[in-house]
């Protein structure tokens, strides 16, 4: 009797491509609405227990590549402290209940990293509640288009794709470094858009080059301590910050060889991989996960 093989997906026809449907979300947290609604591994994927009893927290976990990484980890034996906008509970409320349908604690704590203060008390509340943290993903990040120009880039604009992007992430790894122990791991989310960058997209492209530099950095600053710091580099994803930030998302991710965005799903597995102790020997490194569009 020959063995069943399971199906693989076609990575160009197996996921939603497009054109999508002219769309507009209120802000960038909402998924509800989205068409086609993101698929962030509810029904696929399985764990293997790589990261039992470990705790993480993950910025931006409410909804995206965030909420799908809580997933993750979560069906693979993870704590989760996750962070969203207060303008995002409900989206947050589901990530939760999709971590504790998984068998494991869930911290839901509203938070806007572009405050200093707020970022340490997330990590002293991960420590309070879980003990400690073996595990911080820097995921959130904002991103808003300007067709027209640097002219049309305001300092309000360019204070919080910075402020968000960079300095969240800066402090949220200095306190973290104080609880984080031998065997630790950071996980940065950079983008094709730190190497490629998109004129419409210029801040953020800028913050997404300082990572990809911050990555390498610390992780030559934190090998002697037994910490890793790796970074994971999406292509295009089909997130609701697509058609918050953007003008025109119906042909979203087509410039791709794919033909197509990512689904956050398909992100989630790079971050289990560099957070697990397989990756024990890889630190310093970008995973770039861009549908195959070539990167240095």
């Amino acid at each position: 009797m020959s063995e069943h093989v399971p199906e693989v997906p076609d990575p160009v026809t197996g996921h939603p491509r497009p054109p999508f449907p002219d769309q507009e979300q209120d802000h960038p947290g909402s998924t509800e609405e989205m068409d086609p609604r993101p698929d962030h591994g509810e029904d696929s994927y399985q764990g293997h227990g790589l990261l039992t009893r470990r705790v993480a927290v993950v910025t931006g976990g409410d909804s995206g590549i965030g909420r799908a990484v809580c997933l993750a980890f979560a069906r693979e034996g993870a704590d989760i402290v996750l962070t969203h906008l207060p303008e995002e509970v409900d989206e947050a409320d589901e990530t939760a209940r999709l971590v504790r349908e998984a068998g494991r604690t869930a911290v839901v704590v509203p938070c806007d990293i572009r405050d200093e203060t707020a970022c340490e008390a997330l990590i002293d509340r991960a420590v309070r509640d879980l003990g400690r943290v073996d595990i911080l993903v820097n995921n959130a990040a904002y991103q808003m288009s300007q067709p027209d120009g640097i002219e049309a880039i305001t300092t309000g604009q360019f204070d919080r794709v910075m402020k968000t992007n960079l300095y969240g992430m800066f402090w949220l790894t200095r306190k973290a470094l104080v609880h984080m122990p031998r065997g630790g791991s950071i996980i940065n989310t950079t983008s094709v858009q730190g190497y490629q960058p998109s004129p419409h997209l210029l801040d953020y492209a800028m913050t997404k080059s300082a990572i990809i530099s911050f990555t390498h950095g610390l992780a030559q600053m934190l090998a002697e301590r037994g910490i890793r710091v790796n970074a994971v580099a999406p292509g295009p994803v089909w997130t609701p910050l697509i058609p918050a930030t953007m003008p025109d998302s119906t042909k979203f991710g087509e410039q791709s060889p794919l033909g197509r965005p990512a689904q956050p799903a398909e992100m989630a597995p790079a971050y289990v991989f560099l957070a697990s102790p397989q990756a024990s020997y890889i630190t310093g490194e970008i995973v770039n996960a861009t549908g195959g569009t070539p990167l240095p």
